[in-house]
């Protein structure tokens, strides 16, 4: 059947013979066991003990998924959750999209059912704040494969990763120190909006390092309290962990292919790191927390500077370049024109740039590197 969304009417489902209603109830959630987003409002509904006819969860395939041009009617980002408001409200509003907005909306409409969730709790508040702001934003690095990179302000794994264990960190310093919820003896917004999260950072940030605890230990103490000790966690975590395990990793085996997870540098060291590290000496040019330019000890022209990635980060050769690898690859090309452009370096009109890559390309350190050679007019390449 077609469905069609209308700004006035119930969601509804045309098929050759009649046009039925996808739902009565008042309200649709549109969302998947394994949404973290949507777990904060399926927190709601289940503490609240809401009705399948007061709110009914179906999945944005129904409408023919994420991208369908009737899922992207009520949620245009294309994401998780989305919700219809299929029965008159003073707001005047049919569909509304992000959870926080969701759960709030909920939370109101139904204050007098189950607990409050403390929707004007400052504590709550900022950590919630600061879970959709700093963590729900890059928490695709644990997961998206490198095509989908950048990710927020991050534009490789590594860097991004490390930004969301130091955002676990900051979150741990706004927990209360007394209770079994972030902020004291209630459930508040800030437990159903963390927790769901903490599950994939939980299951996920083993497999990039296992060496260290996913979770920081007073947010590791509460996760733990929560998944073993409240009925409606304990739920959302099988939920979320069900399709994690099934779907994601036994059948699609999505970590194979990721980089510092399924993927990594495995590759011996080379001289590079040793100048990196500055045990072996060499004339430095250019130097920033990416980057090292220093001269060829070989120079193959009167003027010749290598240009290198401090961090390999599986840059062995050019070919084992992804979208992951845009910034560093892009840092060596602008750090070559600087130099190209320094005359004191002994540079003139123009330079060559060569990134030699395997044997057949001549390649002698496998960390990739770019050659800038001056001085003189360069012959043909031959």
């Amino acid at each position: 059947g077609i469905i069609t969304v209308t700004t006035t009417s119930k969601l509804t489902m045309s098929s050759s013979e009649a046009e039925t209603p996808l739902s009565n109830s008042d309200h649709i959630l549109f969302d998947m066991p394994v949404s973290n987003n949507g777990a904060r409002v399926r927190a709601i509904l289940y503490y609240k003990q809401l009705s399948q006819q007061q709110v009914e969860i179906i999945s944005p395939m129904k409408l023919g998924g994420l991208k369908s041009e009737e899922f992207l009617a009520l949620s245009p980002q294309g994401l998780m959750p989305a919700l219809t408001i299929q029965k008159e409200h003073d707001s005047g509003m049919k569909h509304l999209s992000e959870s926080d907005t969701i759960a709030r909306y909920l939370l109101a409409e139904y204050a007098g059912t189950g607990p409050s969730f403390q929707p004007d709790n400052p504590r709550s508040n900022q950590i919630c704040r600061w879970h959709d702001v700093y963590l729900t934003t890059i928490q695709g690095c644990l997961y998206k494969p490198a095509s989908r990179f950048p990710i927020g302000d991050y534009a490789d794994r590594k860097s991004a990763i490390s930004a969301f264990q130091k955002q676990l960190n900051t979150i741990e310093g706004f927990m209360s120190d007394d209770g079994m919820y972030l902020c004291g003896d209630e459930v508040s917004l800030a437990d159903a909006s963390l927790f769901p999260t903490c599950i994939f950072a939980n299951y996920m940030l083993p497999k990039f390092d296992d060496s260290q605890p996913p979770l920081p230990p007073k947010l590791n103490t509460w996760f733990d309290n929560l998944r073993t000790n409240d009925s409606v966690f304990s739920k959302i975590y099988k939920e979320i962990m069900d399709t994690l395990v099934t779907s994601w990793e036994e059948k699609n085996h999505r970590w194979d292919s990721i980089w510092l997870a399924g993927q990594r540098d495995e590759a011996p060291g080379t001289i590079f790191d040793k100048i990196v590290a500055k045990e072996i000496p060499a004339t430095i040019v250019k130097e920033d927390e990416h980057i090292l330019a220093f001269k060829d000890i070989s120079p193959q022209a009167p003027a010749h500077v290598l240009v290198i990635p401090k961090d390999r980060n599986g840059l062995t050769n050019l070919r084992k370049a992804s979208a992951e690898h845009t910034d560093i690859l892009g840092r060596l090309l602008v750090a070559g024109a600087e130099i190209a452009n320094d005359t004191e370096l002994g540079f003139g009109d123009g330079a060559r740039f060569v990134i030699n890559d395997g044997d057949d390309g001549g390649q002698e350190v496998y960390h990739v590197h770019l050659h800038v050679l001056g001085g003189r007019k360069l012959g043909p390449m031959g």
